[in-house]
């Protein structure tokens, strides 16, 4: 996150450009890349694609984190045209009037008044003077990556964001943004010299790959979502009720969820999943006793658990999601391909999930011809609130053929 461009935004999740950057590297020696991350989130492997000079295509499903990589991508605008627009913006909103009554209680909770005036007024100045530009994308990038530095409040960048948590320390929201705005600009002069190629971001989902065309990539690169119970829809929250895309958690279903891998027990419900329908799915045959017999299990589970959350209808959902990738990802590549998917395991309620064995079935029962697991880390073993002790790990599935 210390990386020209990369650091502009941080998204949950993702992965070392500097690794992209070798494995690239090291797929180049034997030959043309054509490279494709079908869960882009904020550009990291698009960046690095462009850095070491392959083509690359990236999907990306989250409207709002699909916004936040295009914006990235326009690191080759021309720097003094984007810090023209930053002034612009900074003198139109020193003439404005805030009105921040209509903000939804989370924001008001995450800024002081004076933070939120402020706020507000670089807002309505850069909304007022966009001009659909790639400095008008870029300074709305600016504004948006601030929030979290700017709130008093405990808005790490994670899922969850916690009120009554105060910072010791909070930037003022101008100083901020003049501050992002000089990081910004002398990124994208760094940045542009070593460019080598440009990569095109679909709007997408992984599960169609839409936009891609069939037979492209030769290499894969990406990290999809864990089947940990991380909402990733939630993780943008903080940025998507300022700007007003939604007015709280209760909106997050229509905005996000629908279009995402369901990962996560709030997008999955008894109401929206037939998990009979969803096990008895073609797609699942690979892994099919396997899976009826974990859900099973967490079906009972739950029941001995105050939350009762969903994990069954996760887990099934999940795997059915995953298996609608791998037969995407078979026809968007060529024959052979090589897949390294950054994973890791899972136990919901303390009931092991071999995930890593599933995906490599799924992915064999797509066309793939093989896989094996290169280890990186343990996992749940820092934690001393863990509900669980079940050792996990996380590395690189590669999936050839």
């Amino acid at each position: 996150m210390k990386l020209p461009v990369h650091r502009w935004f941080r998204y949950s999740a993702g992965f070392s450009a500097q690794w992209v950057e070798t494995v690239i590297t090291k797929a180049k020696k034997m030959g043309e890349v054509t490279l494709l991350d079908p869960f882009a989130g904020a550009g990291t492997t698009l960046l690095a694609a462009e850095k070491v000079g392959v083509e690359c295509y990236g999907v990306e499903a989250h409207p709002f984190i699909y916004r936040v990589a295009r914006a990235k991508l326009l690191y080759r605008t021309d720097a003094d045209a984007y810090q023209e627009q930053i002034i612009k913006v900074i003198k139109c909103a020193e003439n404005l009037q805030p009105c921040i009554d209509d903000y939804p209680k989370l924001i008001r909770e995450c800024f002081s008044k004076e933070s939120l005036e402020c706020l507000d007024r670089l807002r309505q100045a850069s909304h007022k003077l966009s001009d659909d530009s790639p400095q008008s994308k870029l300074v709305w990038l600016t504004l948006i990556a601030i929030l979290r530095h700017v709130s008093h409040v405990g808005t790490a960048p994670w899922q969850y964001i916690l009120p009554s948590k105060i910072k010791k320390t909070s930037l003022e929201p101008m100083l901020a943004f003049k501050l992002m705005a000089e990081t910004i600009a002398t990124d994208m002069k760094i940045a542009e010299k070593l460019a080598k190629h440009e990569a095109q971001l679909f709007q997408s989902d992984a599960r169609s790959c839409l936009g891609v065309p069939d037979d492209f990539a030769n290499l894969v690169i990406t990290s999809p979502p864990y089947a940990n119970n991380y909402d990733y829809a939630d993780a943008t929250r903080l940025e998507m009720c300022f700007i007003g895309e939604i007015k709280g958690w209760g909106d997050l279903q229509t905005a996000v969820r629908q279009y995402l891998i369901r990962s996560c027990s709030q997008h999955v419900t008894s109401k929206n999943v037939n998990l009979d329908e969803v096990l008895t799915s073609t797609e699942l045959d690979p892994i099919r006793y396997d899976i009826i017999k974990v859900c099973n299990q967490l079906s009972q589970e739950r029941h001995l658990h105050g939350g009762k959350k969903n994990y069954h209808l996760m887990i099934a959902c999940y795997f059915l999601d995953m298996a609608k990738v791998w037969h995407s990802l078979r026809r968007v590549c060529q024959h052979p391909a090589t897949v390294c998917f950054v994973i890791g395991d899972s136990a919901p309620y303390g009931i092991y999930v071999p995930v890593i064995e599933w995906m490599g079935k799924l992915a064999k029962s797509a066309g793939f011809e093989s896989f094996d697991f290169e280890q990186i880390r343990d996992r749940n073993v820092k934690w001393k609130n863990r509900k669980h002790k079940v050792p996990l790990c996380e590395g690189c599935l590669w999936v050839r053929g």
